[in-house]
């Protein structure tokens, strides 16, 4: 007899905006090598969200794409805590300051409701600077799910 665990899923987004999210993804990873993941949940383990972002990449495997430019858009909504957290190939193109920004775009769609819009504005805006460092090559595969990931 096997034990089976039942999770109740988000219902951050509309199955439309889940959509229009993971094509948003899909389009943007087509120009580019880079990899792009949405994780939601309800409530940060950490005070800082960057640190569970990271817990969050280094769990999903994201740090084992060829050129780790891999790109994780983390989201706490009961906590109102996110964080985009870029892997180390990519981060060294684009420093901090280009997260920071990032983030305070988001957060600005946030505090307007805007949730799905604001998250495919960064996953635009993630994926025209992967396109820029990190161009699609022939050869290019996907190697991480376009989905989003719901945690707890």
């Amino acid at each position: 007899m096997g034990l089976f665990s039942f999770r109740k899923t988000i219902q951050f987004f509309s199955e439309k905006e889940q959509e229009d999210i993971v094509q948003a993804i899909r389009a943007q990873e087509k120009r580019t090598s880079g990899e792009i993941r949405v994780f939601v949940e309800g409530r940060c383990r950490f005070v800082d969200p960057v640190d569970r972002a990271v817990e969050v990449f280094t769990s999903l495997e994201m740090g084992k794409t060829e050129h780790r430019n891999g790109v994780i858009i983390y989201i706490a909504y009961k906590d109102h805590q996110l964080a985009i957290y870029g892997d180390q190939g990519i981060h060294e193109k684009l420093g901090e300051e280009f997260w920071n920004t990032e983030v305070a775009k988001i957060l600005r769609e946030f505090n307007s409701e805007h949730f799905s819009e604001g998250i495919i504005e960064i996953i635009n805006d993630v994926g025209n600077a992967l396109y820029i460092h990190f161009p699609y090559d022939r050869s290019d595969k996907n190697e991480l799910p376009d989905d989003i990931v719901f945690g707890h």
